[in-house]
């Protein structure tokens, strides 16, 4: 870490020793860690920029202050420079660039390549024949879009499997409802039901008036040939069609398909909005927020990475901001390389392109807005509550864990985090005790969860490698009393700990060190902070634990049965997602199960049909 001048005339001789090349550079710490990666169109030029005694803005001078040395890549042209920029982003995942949601992380819709296709939520992207879209904004927006298509165009939602439960059992009640085109019933013929999965994927490309028109013509030729009730069919989808659209935002033109970048910045925070416009309306939404000068010098590399996540990119890009032509051109030359057609990037400066881009500007400080009032409401808090705890720095990551069980079985023990007042679900983390065996000693168990938590601290990258500022145990003085004791073996004592003693009623009542308690009941907004936590460390670790129970009470059915060990049972549950559906099963498809022979299919069978013949 540069301190002295001498250090500074150092790197900054290296830098005016490079090339006037276009290339990328990577900033490195006093570990050789990587800590920022960037590109230039002249190397020189910018890199020598950095070690200059130039104004620079909060994040790049904190940046500066932690290099001890930097290493660069020439590249034969921007657009090379452009694509190892965002690999190496990719890879390295440094501290100081802007890092966006991992793309396995981001709700997609998945058309699967199966017999009788399905419309099914995921969050990963497999290399298989399905077709994706999204990915979407939430989880309950890639939901709500399946239950709407799925309602609208009469696609199964049940867990039966086709087209092997074609025409057995009675139908669900979606049918009897009129939600559902009853593929189970035998009397949806596969042409039709994948026409129907067809249009669903082009309304997901946002071509609603597309699949109206075609939903016309159809109607039109069953009514000619007097196939009233399919006539009336189409008849009710082009309305709920039409009542679809009446629901949606309508932004543009009917053709319209373009995304909208806004970007609203102030003294506390900025925000970039994002609206994903399909065929003239708002299909969906996003918004970014970042530091107030975060984002400044690193708006390409965020487009980049923004898209690399995307199943799709639009024909046109707007931006309500500005950028040098160059960086412009270059970014649509990638997104057009990328889209294997062109895209066009722009600023539109008047018109009805313009009004559109206010529009989503409006979004992204209004967003900014709530975002910094439910921040100075957290920080609040979190300054009484390191205030009351006598805390030496403010706690940013809380980290709470709690341990379930039931008898001397499953122990777990869980952990959730808080960040900066808010749960950080991609960082929780659930331990399967493994030391604690035949009996319920929770503070043996929880010492096991914090020697493992903490075994990851030197990691390299990743949530485990982020020292917490706060512990929070589901417990009271012993508990404390343990881990304090497990801390300072691992050289952790500087990090606190406090149990969350519980009143009558199960709530939080006080925080206690290893000798005195510490009242928060009249503290109202720390209270509710707690409380919150106290009950969200309940919910993880129970659901965890109960997951557990599920699997091995099936299991242990499956291996009653001779020939059936655990690894076989598991195998089995997983093919036919669980017990209910095994019972089910005929001796030929439990056969058709990987690694289950005729004689385990036959047992299986016999197991839940011991007064019937055998079916094959």
């Amino acid at each position: 870490m540069p301190q002295t001048e001498k250090d500074r005339a150092r790197l900054l001789e290296k830098a005016n020793s490079l090339p006037l090349v276009p290339g990328v550079y990577l900033m490195r710490d006093k570990n050789g860690k990587v800590i920022y990666v960037g590109k230039s169109r002249k190397l020189k030029n910018r890199v020598s920029q950095y070690f200059q005694n130039s104004e620079k803005n909060i994040k790049t001078a904190r940046m500066v202050l932690s290099v001890s040395d930097f290493d660069y890549y020439i590249c034969s042209n921007e657009m090379e420079s452009l694509s190892l920029e965002n690999t190496l982003i990719k890879q390295y995942k440094p501290k100081y660039n802007i890092l966006l949601k991992d793309a396995k992380s981001y709700p997609y819709i998945k058309i699967t390549a199966e017999e009788y296709p399905r419309l099914v939520f995921t969050r990963k992207r497999d290399a298989d024949k399905g077709k994706y879209f999204g990915p979407y904004s939430g989880a309950s927006i890639a939901y709500s879009m399946i239950d709407l298509l799925s309602k609208t165009l009469g696609l199964p939602t049940c867990r039966r499997k086709f087209p092997q439960e074609i025409g057995k059992g009675r139908p669900c009640i979606y049918y009897e409802m009129g939600k559902c085109a009853g593929l189970c019933t035998g009397r949806v013929s596969q042409e039709e039901h994948r026409k129907a999965v067809s249009y669903a994927a082009e309304i997901l490309n946002g071509k609603n008036d597309a699949v109206r028109k075609l939903l016309e013509e159809q109607m039109q030729k069953e009514a000619e040939a007097e196939r009233f009730e399919a006539a009336a069919k189409c008849r009710d989808t082009i309305r709920a069609l039409t009542a679809i659209r009446e629901k949606q935002s309508v932004v543009a033109s009917p053709d319209a398909e373009q995304d909208v970048f806004a970007l609203w910045a102030d003294d506390f925070c900025t925000c970039i909005s994002v609206f994903y416009i399909r065929g003239g309306v708002v299909q969906d939404s996003s918004d970014f927020l970042f530091g107030a000068d975060e984002i400044c010098e690193d708006l390409t590399a965020f487009l980049i990475d923004h898209y690399r996540a995307r199943a799709y990119i639009p024909p046109r890009v707007l931006l309500s901001f500005s950028m040098e032509p160059e960086d412009r051109k270059l970014l649509s030359a990638y997104l057009s390389e990328q889209a294997g057609r062109k895209v066009d990037v722009h600023t539109p400066e008047r018109g009805a392109l313009r009004t559109l881009c206010e529009l989503v500007q409006s979004n992204a400080a209004e967003r900014a807005k709530r975002y910094r009032l439910d921040s100075e409401k957290e920080e609040g808090t979190l300054g009484r509550l390191a205030e009351l705890l006598q805390l030496e720095v403010y706690p940013q990551r809380i980290e709470a864990y709690d341990i379930s069980n039931i008898g001397s079985e499953h122990l777990t023990a869980g952990m959730i985090v808080c960040k900066n007042g808010s749960f950080s679900k991609a960082d929780y983390r659930a331990f399967h005790i493994k030391s604690v065996v035949g009996t319920t000693d929770d503070y043996a168990s929880m010492a096991e969860a914090i020697e493992r938590r903490f075994s990851h601290l030197s990691d390299p990258s990743g949530s485990f490698a982020e020292e917490p500022d706060l512990i929070l145990l589901d417990g009271g003085r012993g508990h404390v009393s343990v881990i304090r004791q497990k801390l300072s073996e691992l050289g952790l004592e500087r990090i606190p700990v406090f149990g969350m003693v519980k009143d009558d009623y199960h709530k939080t009542r006080a925080l206690c060190t290893g000798s005195e308690e510490i009242n928060i009941a009249r503290e109202r907004d720390v209270y509710t902070l707690i409380y919150r936590i106290q009950e969200e460390i309940h919910r993880y670790t129970l659901r965890i634990m109960e997951k557990a129970k599920r699997n091995t009470v099936s299991h242990s059915v499956l291996t009653k049965i001779p020939g059936i060990g655990d690894a076989k049972a598991k195998t089995i549950l997983a093919a036919f997602g669980g017990l209910a559906a095994v019972k089910k099963a005929t001796v030929t498809e439990i056969e058709a199960v990987k690694g289950v022979s005729k004689k385990d299919a036959l047992a299986i069978y016999r197991q839940y049909h011991s007064s019937e013949d055998d079916q094959t």
